[in-house]
């Protein structure tokens, strides 16, 4: 069972430190298999805008994007995504940022003779779904403040992963293991 240190302790009346909570659950019989740093390596994902988008020169199906990701200078990217337009908000990912479905990492690239600096994300490619049928489209009242701004929350929560026995169906929730 997996569970975020944050909503574990929204459970409990305690402000425990993690390293003592981790002790206290293996001591009730429950075994910590891992525990992951959910915002490792997202910050650098931002939110973006699409400002103007223009047919690939030498491609049918990709666009050439102009995006402000909230820097002096603006981005080219080059995108296949059939819902890139301009005024779209979506998730920027510079070169450097490791791609969380693939575990890709981005470089500066050159497709069909046009260099891309970074990539606009898809939902899937995010892990945040399990398909998508192109770049996420983020809500234009919600974000449009936000251009710039890491997408991810800055959270400093660990994912938990537990092994539950099967004497233990008393653990099988939050309420449960809190």
């Amino acid at each position: 069972m997996k569970i975020t240190f944050d909503w574990l302790k929204d459970h409990l009346s305690v402000s425990a430190k993690e390293e003592k909570l981790l002790e206290k659950l293996t001591d009730i019989g429950l075994e910590v298999e891992s525990v992951e740093n959910l915002s490792e390596g997202l910050d650098l994902f931002k939110v973006a805008k699409i400002l103007k988008t223009e047919k690939h020169p030498n491609a049918d199906r990709l666009k050439v994007c102009d995006v402000d990701v909230g820097e002096k200078d603006i981005k080219k990217v080059v995108c296949g995504a059939p819902n890139a337009r301009e005024g779209l908000i979506t998730v920027y990912a510079p070169p450097g940022a490791v791609i969380p479905k693939n575990k890709t990492k981005l470089v500066i690239a050159k497709i069909r003779d046009v260099t891309s600096y970074g990539m606009l994300c898809s939902e899937s490619e995010l892990n945040l779904s399990e398909e998508s049928d192109g770049i996420t489209e983020l809500s234009s009242s919600k974000y449009n403040n936000s251009i710039g701004k890491s997408f991810f929350t800055q959270s400093s929560s660990n994912l938990i992963d537990l092994s539950i026995t099967p004497n233990r169906p008393d653990c099988l929730g939050v309420r449960g293991i809190a």
